[in-house]
């Protein structure tokens, strides 16, 4: 099928004193002509007065042709499909939040849009049929299909549509192959991904057996996880350590790494040794992992390096996991 578009919500315009996001078109003397996204695009103008609370000495510094903005509505006049809009009245919770919606809405159209598309149907009545309900039902149809990743509540969330809004009787768009579509994106683009909580420690122990005290207090550490949420303890290079989990619920694994630091401490405290947290637990990007990564495959490029390092009797090396059901020897 051709491209089809169609606006986010039902309202076709804003409501004075929404915040809504829009892409900056033009600028002209009297301000600047925007697309409302949310509303199909249709144009509103932020005044020059409306950009800024201070003084403004070069519309270019505040406003620039392609920028996506957070706007406020002032007035709208909907039999000229007048709007207007003030930039300098969003405040940082406003932004916040318009931001999130949007980012919401925007998943929705770009699903409803590609389910159009590839069964054929016209994207402006699945809006009506499907989308639009489910804001009313739901607050925001988001909310409806990030509950739909198994196929019980799926069907939970097409029951309530159907019987709620369309009186028991499903409407004609809503076919097998829509409802297959829709359930397809959802879980591709909206099923939760882990987590990855880590934590960075310095080790320490110089007692007579202090590698096995430390290797001691790697395994409890190791042994506070779950199968929910496993731990990994790792030597990036003497004395610093790594902690690290993933895990679906990010509070709840930030908290068991947390715990797994503490028994760590009082496990090799009570042998003598010593342990400073230089980060604590927290959420770390996919950037930092591939760091980390990377500083673990040279630390074991070069510990292999080392001429002597092949002696069995060898310390644990760096990057090295430690099995928590091997005993008192580090597994290799």
């Amino acid at each position: 099928m051709a491209h089809q578009d169609c606006r986010f919500y039902e309202a076709k315009f804003p409501e004075v004193d929404d915040v809504v996001m829009v892409q900056v078109r033009s600028i002209a003397e009297m301000g600047a002509y925007v697309s409302l996204l949310e509303y199909g695009n249709i144009e509103g103008m932020i005044l020059l007065s409306e950009l800024s609370r201070r003084r403004i000495r070069s519309v270019q510094k505040l406003i620039k042709v392609g920028r996506q903005e957070p706007v406020m509505v002032l007035r709208v006049d909907k039999e000229k499909g007048y709007i207007d809009l003030s930039k300098r009245r969003v405040s940082p919770e406003d932004l916040a939040k318009c931001e999130d919606r949007f980012a919401k809405s925007k998943m929705v159209h770009s699903i409803m849009r590609h389910v159009a598309e590839t069964t054929g149907c016209n994207l402006e009545q699945l809006y009506q049929d499907v989308a639009w309900p489910l804001y009313r039902l739901y607050g925001h149809a988001y909310t409806a299909f990030a509950t739909m990743v198994t196929d019980a509540e799926a069907d939970a969330v097409f029951k309530r549509l159907v019987d709620e809004v369309h009186g028991g009787q499903a409407p004609d768009i809503l076919t097998q192959a829509v409802r297959d579509g829709i359930l397809v994106n959802i879980r591709r683009r909206l099923t939760p991904q882990p987590t990855k909580v880590r934590a960075d420690v310095e080790m320490t122990c110089f007692s007579y057996d202090g590698v096995e005290k430390i290797k001691e207090a790697m395994r409890a550490a190791q042994a506070c996880g779950s199968e929910a949420c496993p731990i990994s303890m790792k030597l990036v290079a003497a004395p610093r350590y790594v902690l690290t989990t993933q895990t679906l619920d990010k509070a709840q694994g930030i908290e068991v790494l947390n715990r797994a630091v503490e028994v760590c401490k009082e496990s090799i405290e009570a042998a003598k040794g010593r342990m400073v947290v230089k980060e604590a637990a927290r959420a770390v990007s996919e950037k930092e992992e591939r760091a980390l990564e990377e500083e673990l495959q040279a630390a074991e490029a070069a510990n292999r390096e080392v001429s002597g390092d092949t002696d069995e009797d060898e310390e644990f090396e760096e990057g090295m996991d430690v099995d928590v059901d091997a005993g008192p020897a580090l597994a290799v």
